[in-house]
């Protein structure tokens, strides 16, 4: 048992070498986002989709396609637009060569099952019969079309959201926000060094050549459902942990009872729902990948917190009286929720 022991603890000693690999290259095309480059890999180590957030042109696309090229399998976008309707991601619609209608496959099932990351822009550009279709892609990683069920094991959906204009944009529904492993912002850098670099180096400048210099299929994308399987069993959570997680769970749902207070909130009318058994669990997903990524084979407190606010914080839905400021009441209940449950 101890060699089996010994073997499988080096075998995923190699794998995170791999995984070191995998990040360096992404940030090799992508300066200055460190953060967000280990929280996808977070998320793609525990088979999670993403909802990105952020300004126009700070390199979304660019790390997408990054990573999708490190990970070695087939990538496919979409834009979301208002006219954009269900069956254009399933399938073209075209007149053949001899004038007859054809049916080619759309996005979705260009690839058949071998799709790796699909990456649909501006989603909330797209209507919500849209949205339900992708829901369904994104929950059961697989779609009805031409009378079958097609099957993706591989997937992984990407989204973003477009922040500034609202005119012509539809919200995503909870169960929707629900369905996305994380929700990362993708900030502008300030560092100067690193804006520098952005405005002069002609490197940064040509996207195409940019993500061609990524070693391609660093990590194997076939391979990664059941690395991320190991790294959940090899991880482990300690009692005490768990009761901390419960805690912090608890706390969420009934802050008024944990004692938490903002000013000129009732907090008793506050949470409206979200932090569901499937958000925390989650969350104890990613923060097992968080350790395994700093070299441990247990779960501590600072690997909640360090994935707590992507994993946790679009999960919870507030009394829609407060809908003009609900991003920072939510970061202020998150903030509250550590200061008052005691860390083990």
């Amino acid at each position: 048992m101890a060699d089996a022991d010994g073997s499988e603890a080096d075998d995923l000693a190699r794998w995170r070498g791999l995984v070191d690999r995998f990040e360096a290259e992404i940030g090799r095309a992508v300066v200055g986002q460190g953060k967000v480059i280990r929280l996808l890999t977070i998320a793609v180590l525990a088979r999670g989709h993403v909802l990105l957030e952020g300004d126009v042109g700070v390199g979304k696309t660019t790390l997408l396609r990054s990573l999708a090229r490190a990970l070695g399998g087939p990538y496919e976008r979409v834009e979301g637009t208002i006219d954009l309707m269900p069956a254009d991601l399933v399938y073209h619609a075209s007149i053949g060569e001899e004038g007859r209608p054809r049916l080619d496959p759309g996005p979705v099932l260009r690839h058949g099952e071998d799709l790796a990351v699909f990456f649909f822009n501006e989603i909330n550009r797209a209507r919500p019969q849209v949205h339900a279709l992708l829901l369904r892609l994104m929950a059961e990683r697989s779609v009805t079309a031409f009378n079958r069920e097609m099957a993706m094991p591989h997937l992984l959906v990407f989204a973003d959201r477009n922040r500034l204009e609202r005119e012509e944009t539809f919200d995503l529904p909870a169960a929707a926000r629900d369905r996305f492993f994380m929700e990362v912002g993708v900030e502008t850098p300030t560092d100067p060094e690193t804006c520098r670099q952005l405005i002069f180096d002609t490197r940064y400048h040509d996207t195409d050549a940019l993500v061609a210099s990524v070693e391609p299929g660093v990590l194997d994308y076939r391979a990664v459902a059941a690395l991320g399987a190991r790294i959940q069993r090899a991880v482990r959570a300690s009692p005490r942990l768990e009761a901390y997680l419960v805690a912090i769970w608890q706390a969420l749902r009934n802050p008024e009872r944990a004692g938490i207070a903002i000013e000129g909130v009732r907090m008793d009318r506050l949470v409206q729902g979200g932090a569901s058994p499937r958000g925390v669990s989650y969350l104890v997903r990613a923060a097992r990948v968080h350790a395994w990524l700093a070299g441990r084979e247990m779960v501590v407190p600072e690997d909640v917190r360090g994935v707590f606010p992507e994993v946790m914080a679009h999960r919870i839905f507030l009394d829609p009286i407060h809908d003009n400021r609900a991003v920072p009441l939510v970061r202020e209940l998150c903030r509250q929720v550590f200061e008052r449950v005691p860390v083990p």
